[in-house]
């Protein structure tokens, strides 16, 4: 595959999953640099992914898969507040196969994103992201995305059996993203 590096943003798409697109899916879902910051262990078999497909794909809100010119090369999601209080915000998160990475795929999928949700949910002001601490080539994306850093939050939660500290990203409707800035 050709060297990717950021210059055509149009290469990078979003796309609903498609069990037809399993095999491409298998590539990042199995990959263990993946997986390391994820809630998710890595994927052995397709039986397994089908399952998180089943359960966890279908009923999520606004999921999509993040392809390089039509393949499936990771995911994004959005998890919207639904309460309340909180229905002005929402959660993003994403995984690229590590072979994809340090491209700017993953900068070019989180800035589609935004600017998708603020446009399609016009109470939306504000969008997050909790990266954890050693995660520093995601804190790198959402900084060119232009997501601003908030601090960070001590002991925040248990991953994988260990208590991390994660670092809040936050941008906001006002910020003004394009998909296509640089």
């Amino acid at each position: 595959m050709a060297e990717f590096h950021n210059k055509n943003v149009s290469d990078v798409s979003l796309k609903p999953f498609d069990v037809l697109d399993i095999d491409d899916h298998m590539e990042w879902a199995t990959d263990e640099k993946t997986a390391k910051f994820c809630s998710w262990e890595p994927f052995h078999t397709k039986a397994e992914f089908l399952k998180y497909y089943n359960n966890c794909v279908l009923t999520h809100p606004w999921i999509r898969a993040v392809c390089l010119r039509n393949k499936p090369v990771g995911y994004i999601l959005v998890t919207p507040n639904l309460t309340g209080m909180d229905q002005c915000r929402a959660e993003i998160g994403y995984g690229l196969g590590s072979k994809y990475w340090g491209k700017g795929i993953a900068t070019s999928a989180v800035k589609i994103v935004v600017a998708e949700s603020f446009k399609e949910q016009p109470h939306l002001r504000r969008i997050e992201a909790f990266v954890d601490v050693e995660n520093v080539a995601s804190q790198k994306v959402l900084e060119k995305a232009g997501f601003s850093k908030e601090g960070v939050l001590r002991e925040y939660l248990i991953l994988k059996g260990r208590v991390r500290n994660m670092v809040l990203f936050s941008i906001l409707s006002t910020d003004g993203v394009s998909p296509n800035a640089s």
